[in-house]
This record gives C-alpha cells, sequence and structure tokens, in this order.
C-alpha cells in the first residue's frame, strides 16, 4: 500500500514548473480556467494570448508541444458537438465557402472549442508536471474534504492492484488458447470481466480487513506537511495574474 504510484500523463523532469508546491499549481491551473472561460467569446486575439502562456509554461517545463497534442483528443466529443451547431442554430446567417450557416451557430462552435482546448491543455499541463500523489497532497493542504483525498487515495492504491489482476487473468486466458479479438470469444471476455470484479471485490474486502487489524480510523495519516513559501505562490500565480490580465483585455477590447 505504500508503493509509489505515477499516472501516465505525468512526465518526470527537472524544471521550476515541477518543482513548484502541488496546491501552488492547483490554484494557479484553476484561476487560469476561470479567466479562460469568462473571456469574452469575441475577444479572438486574447485567445491567442492564453495560447502563448500556456507554450511558455511548456517550455519552462521541458514538455514538448507534440506531447500535449497528441493527448488532448480526449476532447473529441465535444467537437463534434461544436461543428454541428453552425448548422443547427438560429438565424441570422452567414454564407462560408457556398454555405449558409448560423452565425450565433458559428460563434457558439468557437467558444466550445476554444475555451474547451484551452481548458484540457490546461489540465494536461497540470498532469504533467504533478504526480498523483502530489495531486492528492495538494489538494489536502487546500483544505479539500477528508472523505474526498481518502477515496481518492484508496482508489489510486487499489488501480494498480486491479490493473496486475486483470494482466494476469489476460495471460492465463492467452495461454490457454483465448484470443479476445474473435467475436465469437465476447461471451468468454464478458465471463472474464465478472471474475475480475468478484476477485476485485474479494481482494478489497481481505484489504479492508487488513487496514481494520492495523488500526485503520476511517481516515488516511497526514501526508508530508511543508507548504509552499510566499515566494513559491508568487512565482506559481504569475500566470494566473497573466491569465487575468488577458481576460480584462477581452472585455475591455469587446
Amino acid at each position: 500500500m505504500g508503493a509509489g504510484h505515477a499516472h501516465p500523463l505525468f512526465l518526470d523532469r527537472d524544471s521550476p514548473v515541477h518543482r513548484l508546491p502541488p496546491e501552488v499549481k492547483i490554484v494557479t491551473a484553476f484561476l487560469v480556467v476561470v479567466c479562460v472561460v469568462a473571456t469574452p467569446r469575441e475577444a479572438f486575439g486574447v485567445f491567442a494570448g492564453f495560447a502563448v502562456l500556456l507554450a511558455a509554461v511548456w517550455a519552462t517545463a521541458r514538455i514538448r508541444p507534440g506531447w500535449i497534442l497528441k493527448r488532448s483528443v480526449i476532447e473529441a466529443p465535444f467537437v463534434v458537438l461544436a461543428v454541428l451547431l453552425p448548422f443547427t442554430g438560429p438565424d441570422p446567417t452567414v454564407e462560408v465557402l457556398g454555405r449558409t450557416l448560423s452565425e450565433p451557430g458559428l460563434l457558439g462552435a468557437w467558444n466550445i472549442l476554444i475555451k474547451g482546448t484551452l481548458g484540457v491543455l490546461t489540465s494536461l499541463t497540470l498532469a504533467a508536471t504533478t504526480p498523483m500523489r502530489d495531486l492528492l497532497l495538494g489538494l489536502e493542504r487546500l483544505r479539500a474534504p477528508a472523505i474526498v483525498t481518502t477515496i481518492a487515495t484508496l482508489m489510486l492504491r487499489y488501480a494498480d492492484v486491479i490493473t496486475g489482476e486483470a494482466r494476469r487473468m489476460r495471460l492465463s486466458r492467452i495461454s490457454r488458447g483465448h484470443d479476445p479479438r474473435f467475436l465469437w470469444q465476447a461471451a468468454a471476455t464478458a465471463r472474464g470481466v465478472g471474475a475480475l470484479f468478484v476477485r476485485s471485490y474479494e481482494r478489497g474486502e481481505r484489504v479492508h480487513l487488513a487496514m481494520l487489524s492495523r488500526g485503520w480510523t476511517g481516515a488516511m495519516p497526514p501526508m508530508a506537511d511543508d507548504p509552499a513559501t510566499a515566494r513559491q505562490w508568487a512565482t506559481g500565480l504569475s500566470a494566473a495574474a497573466v491569465a487575468l490580465l488577458l481576460a480584462g483585455t477581452g472585455w475591455a477590447l469587446t
């Protein structure tokens, strides 16, 4: 239970961004997203400023833009929704490449696309520079509800157990001639998923009993307590200050 855990989005680098305390990065990312959402959709140039701000953070953290952009495909469902809005929005309309499109729909699509993309990129930047354990530590220092951090910590620690169990079951099936690529083996795959659920539940019960026998009281012990200094807060929040300035500029221009 005490083993280290790293999520697949984390990039192990030695940079000023990585060295910032997690609570500073969480607050900064939240404020940047709030500023992006609060920016008027008509302030097109301001959104370019947000992109430049993120690019500067990536350069400081030594994160390749391609790595971030490749993982930003998670927003694909929102892109599909945005593409449909110009065709289904109300009047007035405008001609674009010989097609009649809704002007409010175009603005709505742009609003969803740009703000969703910047939000996803900001979240990926936070994930790439902060290990999962540090994210939980940051939430604890920010006085998040104890039940939330406890559930998240236990889920994180138990996820590796379930993943390992699923990997062993898969190797066992393959060694017995099971190939999940074939459609007629879907029933066997479904039974395997059910068996994994039962085995995971039983293992969870054993883990819980072991925790109780070791004095578990329902609350995780406090993690390392080394809060951020005023200088670290000032350094981290400088990005949020730039985002706030950009948002204010957007309102001033519209």
